[in-house]
């Protein structure tokens, strides 16, 4: 078994097995994909007798994380041929690309999960469901087309660098966490969904956007999950802010990325923001494995949930000073907006 990332020369040689195991996808948005996609994307693979037999994709986003840009990767396109599987090679790959992704500084990654339990394992956590917008002509009220001053018109990638100024503004007074918008991200997106049919409707009042909706040939009903896993947990604690002045030492528990394992300091108040420093095992006042902290710093379990979880303890004070924390809780990470 050989484990590498390829080189971007290399990148196509993966599409069979990408035809292969999602045959679900159109010819037409594989086309796509590996037109656009993989000009910047990075992929694992895992090759044995001679050839790729699974994969790993880490698809470059820009996102804002309390008003500060962070480079993340989103994981995707993760397969295995058939009659190759259960032998451990996604966990492989997970572990590799995570290992790397440390290395150059990432804060966190996320995926969108064909099944939740794939995940746990490797200490991924929901932290997100999707809510997809779209335009229905029988649901005129969504875009508010009985008002005459609104009207709802296709996007052109003429109007890509006007989406991404209006989304960005948008989205940094609602969300902590979002993907930054950008004139090259909505042409791709123009790209996406017209390579399957749909398209994005650009919903204006006069000549101001007041709203970007889909429209698709099939509507998808369930809300899709977006799991988290902290990359560096340095850098993760100090993305995050506090209401008031707090004080804690903890220790951390990583069995994937080692460098994750310390006991650490962390102060700050809520207009100094945090400082971080390493400590020493006897000064820690309890315990928090990785899955546990990114439940508790995206605001998916309160402090008194995460004290359930196996190989989390907390001193009665750990909790209060846990609880000054601000949980990047309002999260949008939906494509389109």
């Amino acid at each position: 078994m050989i484990i590498r990332r390829l080189e971007k020369s290399e990148n196509n040689d993966t599409r069979f097995l990408y035809e292969e195991i999602f045959s679900e996808d159109s010819k037409s948005f594989v086309d796509y994909y590996y037109t656009e996609k993989t000009k910047d994307n990075q992929i694992y693979v895992v090759e044995e007798d001679g050839k790729i037999r699974a994969m790993l994709h880490l698809n470059p986003y820009e996102l804002m994380v309390n008003g500060t840009k962070k480079d993340a990767n989103y994981i995707v396109a993760v397969a295995t041929q058939k009659e190759y599987r259960r032998r451990g090679y996604m966990a492989e790959l997970l572990k590799c690309a995570l290992r790397e992704m440390y290395q150059e500084g990432q804060t966190f990654t996320f995926l969108m999960p064909a099944a939740e339990k794939i995940y746990l394992p490797h200490d991924f956590r929901t932290v997100y469901e999707q809510d997809r917008r779209y335009y229905n002509k029988e649901r005129e009220d969504i875009a508010g087309t009985g008002n005459l001053e609104v009207s709802v018109g296709i996007a052109y990638e003429e109007d890509c660098v006007e989406l991404a100024q209006w989304a960005n503004k948008l989205l940094s007074s609602c969300f902590q966490v979002f993907a930054k918008r950008d004139e090259n991200y909505y042409q791709r997106l123009l790209k996406e969904y017209q390579s399957d049919g749909g398209k994005l409707l650009i919903v204006r009042k006069g000549e101001e956007i007041t709203d970007c909706l889909i429209s698709v040939p099939e509507e998808e009903e369930e809300k899709p999950k977006i799991m988290v896993r902290i990359v560096d947990v340095r850098r993760m604690l100090m993305a995050v802010r506090v209401k008031s002045l707090m004080a804690v030492c903890f220790q951390i528990t990583d069995p994937i990325i080692e460098e994750n394992n310390r006991v650490v300091v962390i102060t700050g108040t809520e207009f100094s923001g945090l400082m971080l420093m390493d400590s020493k095992p006897e000064n820690s006042e309890g315990t928090m494995t990785i899955a546990a902290l990114a439940s508790f710093l995206f605001g998916a379990k309160t402090v008194e949930e995460v004290c359930k979880e196996e190989g989390v303890s907390m001193s009665e004070r750990m909790k209060g000073e846990m609880e000054k924390i601000i949980p990047l809780s309002k999260i949008y990470l939906n494509e389109v907006v």
